[in-house]
């Protein structure tokens, strides 16, 4: 009797042990797929992703002074920043912006390419086009200055008089030209789905998948994704398998709750989920926090940063 207890005690005990060192084995795959810099973050005291904070999101806190509220923002742990309007910034502006990012060791998201509003790349106009090529020239060399890697895009209206495939067949036509310039350069451009139910009726670019299909015809590591989270949690959801089927596409993220386009957790989208989603997938590029605050004041900022690490903790 004694020996079949020992047999059973020591059987217990290998089936533990296998059990430890498979658990030990996955949890090293894991690891193993995270970028060296998500993982020294993430014992450094930042932020184990690179949420950015849009320029003057903490005004209250931090003044005006772009270059205070930068280090508040590396202060707080953040290791990104990103100004849509950055482009339409004073020269030596955007140079003290580029210096102090440079400084805190912070990335730059994507800058808005200003002079595209209002453009639609759905039709094969060739005044329209001739504007949109001088606007990413224009861009390209800003990105030098700014030492940017991202430039923000939005292809327009839908042409409600004119067939949907020949649009979609226009716009790959408009991003190989853009592309052909953006190339030498190394600027990316990501082109931004929107939701039309809620902000943006009318456009053309609405989905991920939609995205994805251009991206894959102009074929170009110049054209890639920004994947609003925000826009497609209204569009279409299904936000993690879009995430993981157009993963070779996405440069690119912005965030922001639904309903009320406010900070992670004041809405239905399980930002915790999609963070983890995406460190355990090695994501090392941006997200811009493309969003108000829920409430105001140095209170509404305190809670946007405590949001941030209650959704980074996994």
């Amino acid at each position: 009797m004694q020996n079949v207890q020992k047999n059973e005690q020591n059987s217990t005990e290998k089936i533990s042990r296998r059990d430890l060192m498979v658990s030990a084995a996955a949890a090293a795959v894991a690891a193993s797929s995270i970028s060296p810099k998500a993982r020294a973050a993430s014992s450094s005291g930042k932020f184990k992703l690179k949420y950015a904070p849009s320029l003057g999101m903490f005004r209250q806190s931090a003044g005006k002074d772009p270059i205070d509220n930068i280090k508040f923002m590396s202060d707080q742990g953040f290791r990104a920043m990103f100004d849509n309007g950055l482009m339409g910034k004073p020269n030596d502006v955007v140079e003290s912006i580029v210096k102090e990012l440079d400084r805190q060791n912070m990335d730059l998201g994507p800058f808005v390419l200003l002079g595209i509003a209002g453009k639609s790349f759905v039709t094969k106009d060739k005044e329209n086009r001739e504007k949109i090529i001088k606007t990413v020239k224009d861009g390209v060399e800003f990105a030098k200055r700014a030492n940017a890697k991202w430039a923000l895009m939005v292809p327009g209206a839908f042409d409600t008089g004119l067939e949907w495939d020949y649009q979609t067949a226009n716009v790959i036509e408009n991003l190989r030209y853009c592309a052909e310039i953006c190339e030498p350069s190394g600027l990316v451009i990501v082109l931004e789905p929107l939701n039309a139910w809620t902000n943006h009726p009318g456009l053309f670019l609405t989905k991920i998948p939609q995205a994805y299909m251009i991206c894959r015809a102009v074929n170009s590591p110049s054209v890639k994704i920004v994947d609003d989270i925000y826009h497609q949690q209204i569009t279409e959801g299904n936000l993690i398998p879009n995430i993981d089927m157009a993963w070779n596409e996405i440069a690119a993220f912005h965030l922001g709750d639904n309903p009320g386009r406010k900070e992670p957790t004041t809405g239905e989208i399980n930002y915790k989920n999609i963070f983890k989603h995406l460190y355990n997938k090695g994501y090392d590029g941006v997200l811009c926090m493309e969003h108000g605050a829920s409430k105001r004041g140095k209170e509404g900022e305190m809670a946007v940063i405590e949001a941030y690490r209650q959704c980074d903790n996994f």
